[in-house]
């Protein structure tokens, strides 16, 4: 059953001046264009210019290498539920280096037993978070010593803004082909 995106693009000679500023920064970051999360975030212009902002840098120059960066936009989109992110980072993460085989394994919601140290690392500090609200200190000191502090964090923030994407367009009912159980 198809649900009705309850936030459809807005017709471009409807948008209001801090509107189409929102767009023009969109259009001139690496995403190219309005799309996804920033369909809906759209009728907040001035939060969708920050999460741009704050989404550019964690995407594309955050502290980890780029197949972790989309394998803990994997494990956000699945925990979350969230098909049109799964459909649109999957690829990225297959490009990235992420196996066929940890993608599967995310998919089904549990670890690859194939997964590499680093990997490994990333899956218990987003299972820990999430089922926990807390990181162990084995697993942080872990995560330190392969990511440094600052990689820490940015898997942490990462982790918490594509949180928030998934709330938005599940709210927004954004439209999707994969479905999670």
């Amino acid at each position: 059953m198809t649900r009705p995106d309850r936030f459809p693009p807005l017709p471009p000679e409807q948008l209001t001046a801090d509107q189409q500023a929102a767009v023009d920064e969109l259009v001139a970051s690496p995403r190219g264009g309005v799309i996804g999360p920033f369909i809906a975030t759209l009728r907040s212009p001035e939060l969708t210019r920050r999460l741009q902002r704050l989404g550019e840098y964690l995407r594309y120059n955050a502290a980890l290498p780029e197949k972790l960066r989309e394998m803990a936009i994997l494990l956000t989109a699945r925990e979350w539920k969230q098909g049109f992110e799964w459909d649109v980072h999957a690829p990225l993460a297959a490009q990235a280096g992420l196996s066929d085989t940890v993608i599967a394994a995310i998919t089904h919601g549990h670890a690859a037993s194939s997964m590499g140290p680093d990997e490994l690392l990333v899956y218990s500090v987003f299972t820990e978070l999430h089922r926990t609200r807390a990181v162990t200190d084995a697993t942080y000191g872990a995560a330190c010593r392969q990511f440094g502090e600052q990689g820490v964090i940015d898997l942490v923030a990462l982790i918490g803004y594509y949180t928030t994407l998934a709330m938005i367009m599940n709210v927004a009912q954004t439209p999707s082909t994969t479905r999670f159980d």
